[in-house]
């Protein structure tokens, strides 16, 4: 039996226990990866990608543009895939995970070898000043800065400055990497950015030399600022608890978005039991929702409560 302390809203009391709320049995069945799901997951999102690329670079202007702006979004999600892979919970194989998240981290400008270490802290130190490094990373303190951090322009600097002194070996301050792994690191960035390198190079070869510039940099750019909107949604204005019931936030959104995101919209869900595989969130959310202090009816309400205590400040 559970004991209850603080309560939500004036509603039923939080557990005590919060990763005991679910049975063995219940979560089982939640944890089930799947393969299948994953493949179809993630071909889905790479064809959304290819589809909106091609159309951005070969359709009528009227057609190019909201193309190359879906196209943006869709690279800019694949954070999302990442994620999901970094969790090695995307596919039931081990490698599929880990080669689906190098090339999602690829596309999005993120490298996954170094993100799976970073999030694993952020995981177990969530909202922990000190200890969760998302937190080095300072939630906005003005409108101005809301909507300078909302541009992705510090998120741009920030990456290239990161993937620049992590490519060279220069990984003071990465409390998070062990260094037993400071080599396997070094060694995927440096096969990303070489990567990188390669495609501009073979491209101006065959006659399109600003192909990564306007058919990659360009949408991703675009897109980048959704990423942020969504991102900034999961812990702003929750409190620094490590109570996983009150220190993230599911937000509901329509069903697009949550396709696009993996189902991460469902962070709560997420952050209790980490183990649940994508597919299964929205079912997770059904048997959890009661318990989270942080349900909220869309990012558009999320935002006007950042706006407004932003505002007010």
């Amino acid at each position: 039996m559970l004991t209850n302390t603080t309560s939500v809203a004036g509603l039923d009391p939080l557990p005590s226990q919060p990763r005991q709320i679910l049975s063995t049995e219940a979560l089982a069945l939640l944890n089930q990866r799947s393969n299948r799901a994953g493949l179809l997951q993630f071909t889905g999102h790479l064809g959304a990608i290819a589809l909106s690329g091609y159309l951005w670079a070969t359709a009528p202007w009227w057609l190019a543009l909201p193309s190359l702006v879906l196209c943006g979004v869709a690279l800019a999600l694949m954070f999302c895939a990442m994620h999901e892979c970094c969790h090695r919970t995307a596919f039931a194989s081990p490698r599929l995970n880990d080669a689906a998240a190098w090339l999602a981290g690829l596309l999005s400008f993120y490298n996954s070898t170094f993100y799976r270490r970073y999030h694993k802290w952020h995981h177990r130190y969530t909202q922990i000043p000190g200890k969760d490094p998302e937190l080095e990373d300072p939630k906005p303190v003005s409108l101005g800065d809301y909507c300078w951090q909302l541009s992705g322009i510090p998120w741009w600097i920030g990456k290239l400055n990161c993937h620049s002194r992590v490519a060279v070996g220069h990984l003071e301050g990465c409390y998070y990497l062990p260094d037993t792994c400071h080599g396997e690191v070094m060694r995927s960035l440096r096969l990303q950015l070489l990567t990188y390198a390669a495609v501009a190079a073979v491209s101006a070869l065959l006659g399109h030399p600003w192909f990564l510039l306007t058919g990659w940099v360009l949408p991703l750019a675009l897109g980048q600022p959704l990423l942020r909107y969504v991102l900034l949604a999961e812990h702003t204005g929750c409190p620094n608890d490590a109570n996983p019931l009150r220190n993230t936030r599911t937000t509901l959104t329509l069903w697009p978005l949550r396709w696009l995101m993996w189902n991460m919209p469902y962070h709560a869900e997420h952050h209790l039991y980490p183990s649940i595989p994508f597919q299964a969130l929205p079912a997770a959310h059904a048997q959890l929702k009661p318990y989270f202090e942080h349900v909220d009816d869309g990012y558009g309400q999320v935002h006007r409560e950042i706006v407004a205590e932003l505002a007010r400040a």
